[in-house]
């Protein structure tokens, strides 16, 4: 079964989740510093043969109202094209809350400063996956419950 790989885009950086083989739970992989198109295409390609990705999910910073702004356009720009790059179809994610979150885990276990922001976006783009995770996995259903 192919893994899943979440990204969390970012201006500055992209941070890099992927599901384990079974689809149950997401891990913080890496956060990649953006440099040029090409080059950040090249570096998600890589993870995604080498930890063998059938599934995109790119979140989507909507606004609070739900609305798309200007960063979730860039973000579903990214992922069209890395659409393209890789041959995978891209998923989108509401990632409202989703570094909030990650930075409030991060200080509860009282992670440093310095580490923190190694490590903030991997962790909101595993976020972003457990939720996408969550939402498609099929209901568990008892030993003789009928479907």
């Amino acid at each position: 079964m192919a893994r899943t790989m979440g990204l969390d885009v970012g201006t500055k950086t992209i941070g890099v989740a992927v599901s384990d083989e079974l689809s149950i739970t997401a891990q913080a992989l890496a956060t990649l510093r953006r440099s040029s198109l090409r080059r950040d295409l090249r570096a998600m390609c890589e993870l995604i043969e080498k930890h063998e990705v059938g599934r995109l999910v790119v979140g989507l910073p909507l606004n609070m109202d739900g609305s798309e702004g200007s960063r979730a356009a860039a973000c579903r720009q990214l992922g069209k094209v890395l659409a393209d790059a890789s041959g995978i179809a891209v998923e989108y994610w509401d990632e409202r809350l989703s570094t909030v979150a990650a930075e409030r885990i991060l200080l509860e276990g009282n992670v440093s400063r310095r580490k923190r922001r190694d490590v903030v976006d991997s962790l909101a783009a595993a976020i972003i996956l457990q939720g996408w995770l969550d939402a498609h996995r099929a209901p568990f259903r008892e030993e003789g419950e009928a479907e």
